[in-house]
């Protein structure tokens, strides 16, 4: 089963936490795209990601699909209000991830049977993941080192335990 996650994109380029260093040359949707992509935030690559941005595209960037990423904008509506028609328009609502701060927007998915993440629930989502990942095995105890531990900790018991 894929997940559609549905992303108000003003909303995850304002976080105060989102990285533009060597990003501003790029259109906001290639941003974050770059952001979804490095972080993993979509968990597999066959999810898939609608992001919406109110207005006009900025001058260098269009709508369209980006590397499996479709953006749309709003026009002369709010993004939220592409965000609802999109969800509301679903078949698979309950597929769907709304990834929005606006709290009507959380209630309307949550009202359709679609699954809702604040911009920084889903930024800081994965941030952990690439941590453990990184982190070495766990050194492997020698047989001879693993019986000393156990003598010494079975001298502790029965000595104490009396």
């Amino acid at each position: 089963m894929s997940l559609l996650f549905v992303i108000d994109g003003y909303n995850i380029l304002n976080l105060p936490r989102f990285d533009r260093r060597g990003r501003s040359a790029q259109p906001p949707p290639l941003a974050i795209h770059s952001l979804i992509r490095e972080k993993k935030l979509t968990g597999s690559p066959k999810n898939r990601v609608i992001l919406v941005f109110d207005g006009y595209p900025l001058q260098g960037a269009q709508a369209g699909g980006y590397f499996g990423m479709l953006v749309v904008y709003s026009r002369k509506s709010s993004a939220d209000e592409r965000i609802k028609q999109l969800v509301e328009e679903s078949a698979g609502r309950k597929n769907i991830v709304v990834v929005s701060d606006d709290k009507e927007i959380k209630f309307m998915a949550r009202q359709l049977g679609a699954r809702h993440m604040g911009a920084e629930e889903f930024i800081a989502k994965n941030d952990q993941a690439p941590l453990e990942r990184e982190l070495p095995a766990k050194p492997e105890l020698s047989y001879s080192a693993a019986h000393k531990i156990t003598e010494e900790l079975r001298k502790l018991w029965l000595t104490n335990s009396h």
